[in-house]
């Protein structure tokens, strides 16, 4: 832990609640690097700070042999959005296709949309005239699982978040099309010969895709990645369609590993004593990784806590997720 170098508490406070209005947050210094407004990490940044066990790089091997989904589990902040970037990053296959998924979620969320009103509006069209114009690709956009599914040489990472708040019928109807690799977006099929081919939005900013006949297949399947926080039981026939791996909180050097990748060799060196009460407190309750890195960055970056502050930090910052609300 840092010596008792800080700053003055009327230095450190940005926030004084006093009441008064002040131009303190002129001195906010440089957030952490994981959040730099309107950049977040990259795939890159999280495969560089990920870890990984043996069996669980195995057990993503399987899954890429067998083109099978992976059933993802672990608590929060085992890494399990991560594995999907780490994979990405490390196969070259290109940006992470993430779709996250709500109560409200629905297949055709995933595949894609079409902004009808918005072409009415764009070509005068009154409710219930045809249009004539060969410009609908302009109003359809692909999805994550529409554009995953796309042609193309090398599969593309699909990261399904959080499936266990789907309804009940979403992760068999989304099985349903990973298995069959192609679907159909009705509002192309039914168009003339001379439109078979229409240029649409695929899920990657500023880019496009021809699609003919409305139809779409993949060559490569893609790598899907599903992540669940084991919230709800799926049933058996996806379950026997998906391959399960279970993320435990990473620990020991895997933890050291990850504290490094994020903040250097020095901030751990400095950092032993919060190291090890993580540790202890995370046998009473789970903590996430993310939580330590908190702790870590405010108490080793440039501008330091002073004393009075810094030594309370771990109890707010520590506190195990299984205490929240209470």
């Amino acid at each position: 832990m840092a010596g008792d170098d800080g700053l003055r508490r009327d230095e450190w406070l940005i926030y004084r609640g006093g009441g008064e209005p002040h131009d303190g947050i002129r001195n906010l210094p440089e957030p952490p690097p994981w959040r730099l407004p309107g950049r977040g990490q990259t795939s890159a940044d999280r495969a560089r700070a990920y870890q990984i066990g043996p069996e669980e790089v195995n057990m993503v091997n399987v899954a890429l042999r067998l083109r099978r989904p992976l059933l993802v589990t672990g608590k929060p902040g085992a890494g399990k959005t991560s594995l999907a970037h780490s994979i990405a990053y490390e196969l070259k296959l290109g940006p992470v296709l993430r779709w996250p998924i709500t109560s409200r979620s629905i297949l055709a969320d995933g595949l894609y949309s079409y902004d009808a009103i918005g072409r009415l509006h764009d070509s005068g069209l009154k409710p219930g005239e045809r249009s004539t114009e060969s410009d609908i690709g302009r109003y359809i956009r692909l999805g994550p699982l529409g554009t995953a599914l796309l042609p193309q040489g090398l599969p593309r990472v699909l990261l399904i978040d959080d499936l266990d708040n789907s309804d009940i019928d979403l992760p068999g109807d989304l099985l349903s099309v990973l298995e069959e690799g192609t679907f159909v977006i009705p509002e192309l099929e039914r168009l003339p010969d001379e439109q078979s081919d229409v240029e649409v939005y695929t899920g990657d900013a500023g880019q496009r895709a021809v699609v003919h006949r409305g139809r779409i297949a993949c060559q490569a399947n893609p790598v899907v990645v599903i992540t669940s926080n084991s919230g709800r039981d799926f049933a058996p026939t996806f379950l026997r369609r998906c391959l399960g791996l279970d993320l435990k909180q990473p620990i020991g050097d895997q933890l050291a590993a990850i504290v490094v990748a994020h903040m250097g060799p020095e901030a751990l060196a400095r950092s032993t004593t919060l190291v090890e009460e993580f540790f202890k407190l995370a046998e009473r309750g789970h903590l996430a990784t993310d939580q330590l890195l908190n702790v870590l960055f405010l108490v080793t970056s440039g501008e330091q806590p002073p004393d009075e502050i810094r030594k309370k930090l771990p109890d707010a910052l520590l506190r195990p997720l299984s205490a929240a609300g209470s």
